[in-house]
């Protein structure tokens, strides 16, 4: 799908605030509302905006820990990468996985209370799925910046 740079003014506004009313956004365009709201179903339809969250404070909410972790699995093989991903995909202290390419074979971001919490995770969720053989976790002292307005 192509975007003309009113389809990317429209990604951009709702990026920043996806609370905003489609009259809103006409406004902030200059665009009738029915062109915009024709425009917002296209790119639902076409998969380019997935979905609307809001986005909530960690702290506020107690989750005071942020770790990294890359794991190691004691081979690369379909049967255990699939067999990690299903497990990981039911930890909802793990908020990003990613298989990658390199020196080990997945980076998790975990978001957990505290390093007790952390201790108890990694202790009795992370190093008991089948086939982990390394965990390398490094914690975030300062979060410089996250976002997730990617570049339009």
């Amino acid at each position: 799908m192509i975007l003309d740079e009113t389809d990317k003014k429209i990604l951009r506004l709702l990026q920043v605030d996806a609370h905003l009313t489609l009259k809103d956004i006409a406004n902030k365009i200059n665009l009738s509302l029915t062109p915009v709201h024709d425009r917002v179903k296209r790119l639902e339809k076409e998969g380019i905006i997935e979905k609307y969250v809001s986005i909530l404070n960690k702290k506020k909410l107690g989750k005071n820990i942020m770790v990294f972790c890359q794991v190691t699995l004691v081979r690369q093989t379909s049967d255990l990468s699939e067999g990690f991903n299903q497990v990981i995909m039911n930890m909802p202290e793990v908020v990003e996985c990613n298989l990658i390419s390199g020196s080990f074979d997945y980076l998790l971001k975990i978001i957990l209370p505290d390093m007790e919490s952390y201790h108890h995770f990694h202790q009795k969720k992370l190093s008991v799925i089948p086939g982990v053989s390394l965990i390398s976790s490094f914690f975030i002292i300062s979060e410089v910046k996250s976002t997730t307005v990617l570049p339009i």
